[in-house]
């Protein structure tokens, strides 16, 4: 065959290669949004580039605003990566309770697909991660420091989604990380109004964490069913009890309006 009817083979530059290997490494949540690259020379001693190459696949990706930069203070992770719930809508959700049950079920979907495949996948890096993260929460718990519970409470759970290594559920529950955070705060400031809801949302975590730990998928997937079908049965008999107080209050000062 006549060689001139082969097609030219392009090769493609180096700086798109590292643009490639950064995205990947975004996609799999090695870099969070918001969070700080390495600098520019550890970077390119990682990739065994040259420091121009780096820069150029860099400001590539700042151009597609997958970075940014600060004037002297090095290159970040978009803050809006991530983050396809808009404020408003978060807001919206968050100020109405009638679709606070709507999130619980679509936690419910998630986190339990994300519970499963943890037990199947995670590595032992992500096991390491998941016991650092749950001891915090197990300590934040004994010394009743409910700020700080709260904030573990969805490291805990995004920890796990990390293990799950599926990048679309990752990013999906990513996506929702601030108005999850606002869930699960609000949640448990409820639960813990009765007296020993605390120690059995505790308790359900270990039991997740453990099925976790133990590769056990459909432990792990029933444990994080259970824990948010807990939730959501409290949270319904709280407002069902608010509700009974609230018409008691009416009837009362109907029938004594002096």
């Amino acid at each position: 065959m006549d060689s001139n009817h082969f097609a030219r083979v392009k090769q493609p530059k180096i700086s798109d290669i590292i643009m490639k290997e950064l995205e990947s490494m975004i996609v799999e949540g090695s870099f969070t949004a918001g969070q700080k690259l390495p600098p520019e020379r550890e970077l390119a001693a990682r990739f065994e580039v040259s420091r121009p190459s780096l820069r150029e696949a860099i400001q590539k990706l700042i151009a597609r605003g997958v970075l940014f930069s600060r004037h002297g203070g090095g290159t970040y992770v978009s803050e809006q990566l991530g983050s396809s719930f808009a404020d408003p809508l978060q807001d919206l959700l968050s100020s109405h309770d009638e679709f606070l049950y709507d999130q619980l079920e679509f936690r419910d979907a998630l986190e339990s697909l994300a519970a499963y495949y943890a037990a199947l996948r995670s590595t032992d890096a992500d096991k390491t991660k998941l016991t650092h993260c749950f001891n915090q929460l197990v300590e934040a718990n004994q010394n009743k420091a409910f700020a700080l519970e709260a904030k573990l409470d969805v490291e805990f759970h995004m920890t796990i989604a990390e293990a799950a290594h599926n990048v679309v559920l990752l990013h999906t529950l990513r996506s929702l990380h601030a108005m999850l955070a606002k869930s699960i705060s609000s949640n448990l400031r409820n639960l813990f109004e009765k007296h020993a809801a605390r120690q059995r949302v505790m308790e359900q975590h270990t039991t997740l964490y453990q099925a976790i730990m133990a590769g056990n998928a459909d432990a792990a997937r029933t444990a994080a069913h259970m824990h948010l079908v807990f939730v959501e049965d409290n949270l319904l008999k709280m407002r069902q009890e608010e509700t009974r107080i609230q018409r008691s209050l009416r009837r009362n000062e109907h029938q004594n309006p002096f």
